[in-house]
Formats: C-alpha cells, sequence, structure tokens
C-alpha cells in the first residue's frame, strides 16, 4: 500500500512511500509485561514497536481519564484528538476546565536508541507504577499500568464479562443482532 507524501502544484508531480504493514490504524494488537529501570525508563517489547508508527515524529503521554494507568498516543493520533480540542469553544468555562484536566501532566516523550522511553515522575505517581508495568493495546493508542493494578482492572468473571460485551456491543448497529 501506498501512500501521497508531497504533491506538487500544476504539474501534478507525486512523490510516494510505501506504507508498512502497520503504519495504517487498525488499532494495536496485544499486552505486554516489562519492568520500568529506576530512572523511569521503560524498553519497548519488539512485538509492540514493530506496531508503532513513525518513531521520530514522537509520542504523548497523558493521565487516563477512567483508570489509574497513563497513555501513550502516536503523535499522528494525538493530533486528531488535539483537533477535537481545539474546536471547543473557549469562551464557555466547562470547555476550559474539561482541556486542562484532560491535558494535566501531558508530556511528548521520544523513543531512544535502545527502544526505550522516559516516564516523568509525576506520571509514574499518577498511575502508582511499580517495578513490574504491563503495556495494553486500547484501540489506537497504549495504556501503561502497573501490573497489579492492571492484573485487579481485568479482574471479571466470564459472565460478568460476557453480560459487559453483550451491553456495549450487543447493540451496535441499531439492531437486535449486533455487529455480527
Amino acid at each position: 500500500m501506498w501512500e501521497v507524501v508531497v504533491k506538487s502544484g500544476k504539474k501534478n508531480i507525486f512523490l510516494y512511500r510505501e506504507l508498512s504493514k502497520f503504519n495504517f490504524l487498525i488499532g494495536f494488537i496485544g499486552t505486554y509485561e516489562c519492568k520500568i529501570d529506576v530512572k523511569g525508563r521503560i524498553s519497548i517489547p519488539s512485538a509492540l514497536k514493530k506496531q508503532l508508527p513513525e518513531l521520530e515524529e514522537g509520542f504523548v503521554v497523558k493521565r487516563s481519564i477512567f483508570e489509574k494507568c497513563v497513555e501513550l498516543y502516536p503523535m499522528q493520533e494525538w493530533k486528531k484528538i488535539s483537533d477535537k480540542l481545539n474546536q471547543l469553544n473557549q469562551f464557555v468555562k466547562k470547555n476550559q476546565q474539561f482541556a486542562r484536566m484532560y491535558q494535566a501532566g501531558m508530556k511528548i516523550i521520544e523513543i531512544d536508541d535502545a527502544g526505550r522511553f522516559l516516564l516523568s515522575k509525576d506520571l509514574i505517581e499518577y498511575g502508582q507504577i511499580s517495578k513490574n508495568v504491563v503495556l495494553t493495546a486500547n484501540t489506537n493508542h497504549i495504556e501503561i499500568w502497573d501490573k497489579d493494578l492492571y492484573e485487579q482492572s481485568i479482574a471479571m468473571s466470564d459472565e460478568d464479562f460476557s453480560e459487559l460485551a453483550e451491553q456495549v456491543m450487543g447493540d451496535l448497529n441499531g439492531n437486535e443482532f449486533g455487529i455480527s
């Protein structure tokens, strides 16, 4: 698959680049256990690193809204969210409060040559992250969890999960047959 990178005016000159098999976002896949070192660095497992888009564009890390974890967004995905935030009317107080809280603790990070990224102390504290870490895919971003907190968050009986799945996905197309 190819994408147009540059289109030049009247002459219709196109510069293409080949998309890698993971360059278009179908969502990240997988859950990976790793460790955080004393400096706050986390090595990205190679299977996950292969799924990440262009590393040189950088990433955004931020607090999760609903869970005690940290979220890592590729810059291309963060730009989509940022565009939505920029559409909020800044003269409405609740919009400013939301934007402020949503972006609290947010940082731009890069992956170093050793495949590691540095998580700031405030985000480590927010996520209650200790030595053992779980990186887990959640559609367009990666969640960074303390391993014990992650295990607690997914502790649900099969029956409870079945019920949740039916509630969330069962009527996705507006009919009784759900998405199937």
